[in-house]
């Protein structure tokens, strides 16, 4: 559209030519500037969170162990108020394996031992304590996985994704 100057006339409240793709430029670099800060001190918020999360679950596997740097199974299972065969059955292992003192060692022994600390070390402070995390572990079905239970995911050898789990839902993740 022309005017009587013979002028383009433009809108009210634009800016056309080089200055308005400036001016959007530059506003939005420093708004994503500003985001990317935002997001990065969340993530080194977040990472911090996670770690003294995982420092806690680290903490209630070191209480466990024994000099040689194993988990005592019986202290575990007296700790938590239930028979080695109990143990056995919530770590997935047979009756036998926690029986026998070669066993006690093996590496899928002390693996499925240190998992189920872990998981627990990291909801003891919101279940309320050692054994209402316990009954967590065992009991609470955890939506994201279709209702399974955290002990169920360890026997399955799916420990690593509820630590992830439960890393997400601490730095404010949906559940």
């Amino acid at each position: 559209m022309a005017n009587a100057r013979g002028s383009r006339a433009t809108p009210r409240g634009t800016i056309s030519g080089a200055g308005a793709v400036k001016v959007k430029a530059s506003g939005s670099g420093a708004a994503a500037v500003v985001q990317k800060v935002k997001r990065v001190a969340k993530q080194s918020a977040d990472a911090a969170l996670v770690t003294v999360i995982g420092f806690r679950g680290a903490q209630l596997v070191t209480a466990f162990c024994d000099s040689n740097g194993q988990v005592s199974v019986d202290r575990v299972a007296e700790r938590f108020g239930m028979s080695k065969s109990q143990l056995a059955e919530t770590i997935g292992l047979k009756r036998e394996t926690v029986y026998r003192a070669a066993r006690l060692e093996a590496p899928k022994t002390q693996a499925r031992a240190t998992e189920m600390l872990e998981i627990i070390g990291r909801v003891v402070d919101w279940a309320g304590g050692e054994k209402q995390a316990m009954a967590w572990y065992r009991a609470e079905p955890i939506a994201a996985f279709g209702g399974r239970t955290a002990e169920a995911l360890v026997k399955e050898g799916k420990a690593a994704a509820v630590r992830d789990f439960l890393d997400h839902v601490a730095t404010g993740g949906f559940a």
